[in-house]
């Protein structure tokens, strides 16, 4: 075991939300264990990588990350080289043989072994937990409120990786809930890899709204954000309450992978398209002004023209609010990875930015009907020229459009905007003076 205290310990944590909370929880750790965090590798004693495993371009990216990690343990410059995460749950041993200048690998669930590691001291798998130390801005967190998943989706290594579903109990969820809010916290964004499934698995069992229900009521919330939503498991429960909850915002992130029933078929995703449009019609029967946020694949073994038309049909029927997506890739392990990947890549590749060029019409549209309104602004940052920028409830931070006002307003607090121009990914807006803005009707 290694002793080393007191060292200089960069974080690189890359993939999803997810992987960004089980950072946290380390790096909370070892604040506690009066280690020093820095920004940048070239600062580091210790340096840290999380790794993601899930498609083809983030485990390359995982490798370009440990490679250029690896040349600075080589040379002396950083003492210890760590790497963790999905991809280094699954390739471990490849990665041992390949990449000698790593001093440990370590799997997705090992926090509490990094520090005993690093430490020399035992610690329980809650101590991290505990001390969660945030690596977005002060005022947005993620909650991750289930591990794993039991789906078993065709396409999909995660459960591989992840193991099977492991809810957070409820109590656990709304005492994070309430720390993060206690710390200045005022948008929570819920995560799991399904977060509709959500306390199927626990004794007594519970469920995603009900989990809402208690979440509405942390004092010091004002946002509520739902991510990861399977359709399939999208029931009329947690659809009324995108209505009912006060502090639930009218955002969804439901990805539906694709519009063609042969597709969805083979990808084993338990809803047809019409499945799929029933839900999309009951969120917005509920809830007219919702946004709905989407993922799909294309390229996956079988898919034909007609599939794909089927698709391209679907997501212009739709007209989904916003959407990403991904070329298939192989995942060793999976169901998908014993069908013949007969797509290729360049075909793959025009099927994308067919998507893309359609969605980014849809955008255009919906964008420029906001034009002359006012939105609630939660200002997330400052770019370089004094403007701010901020998102309306229709944007999560990273993935979606952003609002940028032409004044320096104050980061993490709430603001009404007036929207006075539009693009296809950005809206432009100046503070509105007027009357006071309607925060449930907003909502």
């Amino acid at each position: 075991m290694v002793e080393i205290q007191k060292n200089k310990v960069a974080m690189i944590s890359l993939g999803c939300a997810k992987n960004l909370v089980d950072s946290e929880m380390l790096v909370g750790g070892l604040k506690q264990e009066n280690y020093e965090m820095v920004k940048s590798s070239d600062d580091a004693d210790i340096l840290i990588v999380n790794t993601c495993g899930f498609l083809e371009s983030a485990r390359e990216e995982s490798v370009d990350v440990i490679l250029e990690a690896g040349e600075l343990r080589k040379a002396g410059k950083v003492k210890k080289l760590i790497v963790m995460g999905c991809f280094s749950e699954r390739y471990s041993p490849e990665l041992r043989e390949e990449i000698p200048e790593v001093d440990e690998f370590f799997g997705t669930q090992d926090h509490a072994e990094v520090l005993s590691y690093l430490t020399g001291k035992p610690h329980t798998k809650a101590d991290p937990d505990y001390f969660r130390s945030l690596l977005t801005p002060n005022h947005y967190a993620y909650l991750k409120i289930a591990e794993g998943c039991d789906n078993g989706c065709s396409f999909c290594s995660i459960p591989l990786m992840r193991g099977l579903q492991k809810s957070q109990p409820v109590k656990w969820n709304l005492q994070e809930a309430r720390r993060l809010a206690a710390n200045g916290v005022k948008e929570l964004l819920v995560i799991a890899q399904d977060s509709t499934s959500y306390g199927w698995d626990l004794t007594p069992r519970s469920s995603l709204h009900e989990l809402m229900d208690e979440l509405d009521k942390v004092e010091g919330l004002e946002w509520i954000r739902l991510h990861y939503a399977h359709p399939a498991h999208l029931h009329r429960e947690m659809i009324e309450r995108f209505a009912k909850l006060t502090k639930l915002v009218q955002y969804i992130d439901m990805p539906v992978q694709h519009g063609s029933d042969k597709v969805l078929k083979d990808m084993r995703r338990g809803l047809n398209s019409d499945g799929i449009r029933k839900r999309i019609e009951s969120l917005r029967n509920t809830c007219p002004e919702i946004a709905i946020r989407t993922s799909i694949i294309v390229g996956f073994p079988g898919e034909t023209d007609e599939d794909f038309k089927q698709l391209y049909d679907f997501v212009e029927e739709v007209e989904f609010d916003r959407l990403g997506v991904f070329t298939y890739s192989e995942e060793e392990g999976t169901h998908g990875a014993s069908l013949k990947d007969d797509i290729p890549m360049e075909i793959k590749t025009e099927r994308m930015d067919a998507i893309m060029m359609l969605q980014q019409d849809i955008n255009l549209k919906k964008n420029k009907a906001l034009v002359g309104k006012n939105e609630r602004v939660l200002i997330d940052s400052h770019s370089e020229n004094g403007t701010s920028i901020g998102r309306s409830y229709r944007d999560a931070p990273e993935v979606d459009n952003f609002i940028r006002i032409n004044e320096k307003l104050n980061i993490g607090e709430f603001y009404d905007i007036e929207i006075t121009a539009a693009s296809e990914y950005e809206l432009i807006g100046e503070k509105y003076i007027g009357l006071e803005y309607n925060k449930e009707e907003i909502n």
